[in-house]
C-alpha cells in the first residue's frame, strides 16, 4: 500500500479501537474490507482515495464478480461509508462519493419445498398400525392440507374443528382468525385420530386437554415436539432437503399456485396480511416451471 493510504487506514482503526471502542474482531472485519479497497485504489496507479462514485461502482462491481455474497457486499458498501465519513471529518477528502452509491438489494431466500413426490412419500411414512402412527399421520395431513403454521396446529383446540363441514377454525398472528378448507383425505385421519387414539392419551392427563394433538403424556404437543417428528419422518423417507417446520406450508402454498390457484386466494389461506409476503411464492412457480421447461422441451 502506499504510504497515504496505509496511514489512513491505520489512523481510522485506531479510531475505532479508542474514540469508538470497537471490538477486535469488528476492527479485523474493517481493515479486510479497507485492505481491498486500497489494493483496488493502488492498482489503478492512485496514490490517493478516489472522490468520484462510478470508481467506488467499478470497485464494487469487481467485488461482486469475485463471487461475493451479497450481504458481504452491502457489508463492504458499510464499511466504505463510514470509512468516508471519517475521511471528510479529517479533511484527507473533499468530496464523499459514498453519498452516491446504494446498498445491493438483498436477495430474499427461497424456501425449501417438497415435491408432490415428497409429500407423498412423507405423508405414507408413519406407522398407521400404531396409535401414535395416527396421530402423526394426522399432523402431517393436516399440515400440508392447510398450510398452518406449526405454532398455529399447537394451539387448535376441539371446538375449532368443523370437520363435518370440512373446515378448521385457526387463530393466526395478531390473534387473527381464518376459516380453512379442510380435504377428504386429511379429514379422515384426524377422525380416525379422535375415535381411535385421542380419548386414551387424553385420558392419561387430568384435567383432560381441549388442545386436539396430544403427546403420550396426554398433554398439548410444542412446536419442538412436532419438528422431531417431522424430521424422523424426513430422514426414514431418504429426504436430503433441509426440511424446516415450515416446509410443509411452503409446499402447500407453492402446489396452489402450481396448479392455478390465485395469488389473493393463497395469501388469505395462509393468513398473511401484507400479499408481498405470499409473492415469494410466484417465484418459486416460475423457478419450477423453468426447471420442468429446462428437463422437457428439446432445445431447453
Amino acid at each position: 500500500m502506499p504510504d497515504t493510504l496505509q496511514e489512513s487506514v491505520q489512523d481510522y482503526i485506531r479510531y475505532l479501537a479508542v474514540e469508538r471502542g470497537l471490538s477486535k474482531q469488528t476492527q479485523t472485519s474493517y481493515y479486510e474490507d479497507l485492505k481491498q479497497f486500497v489494493a483496488f485504489v493502488t492498482a489503478q496507479k492512485q496514490v490517493k482515495f478516489p472522490e468520484d462514485s462510478s470508481e467506488i461502482a467499478i470497485f464494487l462491481k469487481q467485488q461482486g464478480q469475485l463471487g461475493k455474497a451479497t450481504s458481504s457486499m452491502a457489508r463492504m458498501v458499510s464499511t466504505l461509508r463510514k470509512f468516508y465519513q471519517y475521511l471528510i471529518n479529517e479533511h484527507v477528502v473533499k468530496v464523499d462519493p459514498m453519498t452516491q452509491i446504494t446498498l445491493p438489494k438483498k436477495q430474499q431466500a427461497l424456501p425449501v419445498t417438497l415435491t408432490m413426490a415428497e409429500v407423498e412419500q412423507l405423508l405414507k411414512a408413519p406407522d398407521t398400525q400404531k396409535p401414535l402412527g395416527i396421530r402423526d399421520r394426522a399432523i402431517l395431513e393436516i399440515l400440508y392440507a392447510t398450510g398452518l403454521r406449526v405454532s398455529e396446529l399447537t394451539h387448535i383446540t376441539l371446538e375449532q374443528l368443523h370437520l363435518a363441514i370440512g373446515l378448521i377454525q385457526a387463530i393466526g398472528k395478531g390473534n387473527k382468525e381464518r376459516m380453512l378448507p379442510v380435504g377428504d383425505v386429511a379429514s379422515r385421519w384426524v377422525q380416525q385420530y379422535l375415535q381411535e387414539v385421542r380419548p386414551n392419551l387424553a385420558a392419561k392427563h387430568a384435567p383432560q386437554s381441549a388442545i386436539v394433538f396430544l403427546n403420550f403424556r396426554g398433554q398439548g404437543m410444542t412446536r419442538q415436539a412436532i419438528w422431531k417428528i417431522i424430521k424422523k419422518y424426513v430422514i426414514q423417507c431418504g429426504i436430503t432437503k433441509d426440511v424446516t417446520p415450515h416446509t410443509l406450508r411452503h409446499s402447500f402454498a407453492t402446489h396452489l399456485l402450481e396448479n392455478g390457484a390465485d395469488l389473493r386466494v393463497v395469501q388469505t389461506l395462509l393468513g398473511h396480511t401484507d400479499i408481498s409476503t405470499t409473492q415469494i411464492y410466484t417465484h418459486l412457480s416460475t423457478q419450477r416451471i423453468r426447471e420442468v421447461y429446462n428437463h422437457t422441451h428439446p432445445r431447453a
